[in-house]
């Protein structure tokens, strides 16, 4: 039996290989700052990916792609202020590792050292291999991103499920393992069909962790806003709502306003109080300031 101790334990790159072997299932979570952070962590999931999401569902991009280093670092030394168990995974956001390995090394150890993460996520199949082969090599965990890759959506056409055809399917298949060859520890599987995401599964001996991409992966990954109704109505068809919390939120910000606009807050329970001896001085401070008769 777990004692209070291990359940607290960190999570490492290690523990998620040998969930892997153990057939054990992977929780992910998104999460971009340190509140949820800690919620997150509160629930027990075993990694929490500071994405490059954030830029549309934190700071209102309509893609992941304006999405730059600094915004990177500063909500992962967010999260990582906020959370201590789970694996902590930074998206390397689009045009920082692209035009070369110095790149991205350069901008990995910022993610580790400046945003207090202890992976880095990149997207791309065979073409990025050689530059997850650098980053590993130099002591930089590395999660791997195949399927629908959101920071390349411009070219794709939109956010549309991948490898829907056998010769997809290979090519995914081809870039999943040249990744884990070249060091990866896991890869995300997103918008794949089902059938696919299993065979990869299969292939690998590193975990894979679906998002759209059915129940036969090693984990699951989810946006936390998606997750928790915080994203207005949109909801891709993955993304299971565990809880509406939008509404909620707006009901309690009515009444606030409401309370206000009333004068009923702050009442007497949220307000702060003088001794009756220093209050009675107030009197006193009032007739001292009264202009006198002319």
């Amino acid at each position: 039996m777990a004692t209070q101790a291990d359940l607290r334990a960190k999570i490492t790159v290690p523990d998620l290989i040998a969930a892997k072997r153990a057939g054990r299932r992977v929780t992910m979570m998104t999460a971009y700052d340190a509140a949820f952070a800690r919620l997150v962590d509160a629930a027990g999931i075993d990694s929490i990916l500071v994405g490059d999401s954030l830029g549309m569902v934190v700071l209102g991009h309509a893609t992941t792609v304006p999405v730059t280093m600094d915004d990177m670092v500063s909500h992962c030394a967010a999260v990582a202020r906020g959370a201590s168990r789970p694996l902590l995974v930074g998206d390397l956001p689009f045009g920082s590792y692209q035009a070369g390995v110095a790149d991205a090394m350069r901008n990995a150890i910022r993610l580790l050292k400046e945003g207090g993460m202890d992976a880095v996520k990149l997207e791309g199949g065979r073409e990025v291999a050689e530059t997850v082969r650098t980053l590993t090599a130099n002591g930089i965990a590395v999660m791997a991103h195949v399927g629908l890759t959101p920071q390349r959506v411009a070219q794709l056409g939109g956010y549309k499920v991948q490898a829907k055809t056998g010769r997809a399917a290979q090519r995914l298949l081809e870039d999943a393992l040249a990744l884990e060859e070249a060091g990866a520890f896991a890869i995300v599987l997103e918008a794949v069909p089902a059938q696919v995401a299993a065979l990869v599964t299969e292939r690998l001996a590193i975990p894979t962790i679906g998002i759209g991409a059915g129940v036969r992966c090693d984990g699951q990954v989810l946006v936390l806003h998606d997750a928790l109704g915080l994203y207005g109505s949109f909801a891709p068809k993955f993304a299971k709502r565990y809880a509406d919390l939008g509404p909620v939120i707006v009901g309690a910000l009515r009444d606030y306003d409401r309370e206000v606009r009333e004068g009923t807050f702050p009442d007497e329970a949220h307000s702060f109080a003088m001794s009756e001896r220093e209050a009675a001085t107030l009197d006193q401070t009032r007739m001292a300031a009264k202009p006198r008769a002319v």
